[in-house]
């Protein structure tokens, strides 16, 4: 049997506001980590635990497939002492001293346009429409980490099937929870 090691991380650069946490969440998931990933004020922090080469799959897959958004400066890693985890989660976001970089604005993607488009889609027509790779973001932002409450949708409750959606953190167009839906 392998040994079960667990390793810190600390992603800086355009991290944040780009479907990060839930591409980590993903990623940790496919190879079986346990440990949690969140938002701070340096960036992204993410520790996971298994055995040695799912670690090293997940550490060179950090980089290597990184949501298209993301411009990754650096990734500091450490060792920590396991925990016993086994199960991953995405954490509340810890505001700390703020050295994050805030993404800009994206013009509407390919998918937000069809959704937009079909009339078969609960978003049919919905003016306000975005993902984890498109719409505002340096607008709309009014504190970080870049979370919901810490922008100007904070206002606006997401409807039921939204916030499963966004909870449920099974794909990362629906791993979002600064999207306007409806």
């Amino acid at each position: 049997m392998l040994s079960v090691e667990r390793r810190a991380f600390v992603v800086r650069g355009v991290v944040q506001g780009v479907g990060f946490r839930p591409f980590v969440y993903g990623l940790a998931r496919r190879q079986e980590l346990g440990g949690f990933v969140l938002n701070d004020g340096d960036g992204v922090v993410i520790e996971v635990e298994g055995d040695a080469p799912a670690l090293e799959r997940f550490a060179q897959a950090l980089v290597e497939e990184a949501p298209p958004l993301a411009q990754i400066d650096s990734v500091e890693t450490r060792p920590r002492e396991p925990r016993g985890e086994t199960t991953f989660r995405i954490e509340v976001s810890e505001a700390t001293s703020s050295t994050t970089l805030i993404p800009a604005d994206v013009a509407t993607c390919d998918d937000c346009l069809r959704e937009l488009f079909d009339p078969q889609d609960r978003r049919y027509g919905y003016p306000f429409i975005n993902c984890t790779q498109c719409g505002p973001r340096f607008t709309i932002v009014t504190g970080v980490p870049y979370d919901r409450p810490l922008t100007t949708m904070a206002g606006f409750p997401l409807c039921a099937s939204s916030d499963d959606r966004a909870g449920s953190r099974d794909g990362e167009r629906e791993g979002t929870r600064h999207k306007a839906a409806r």
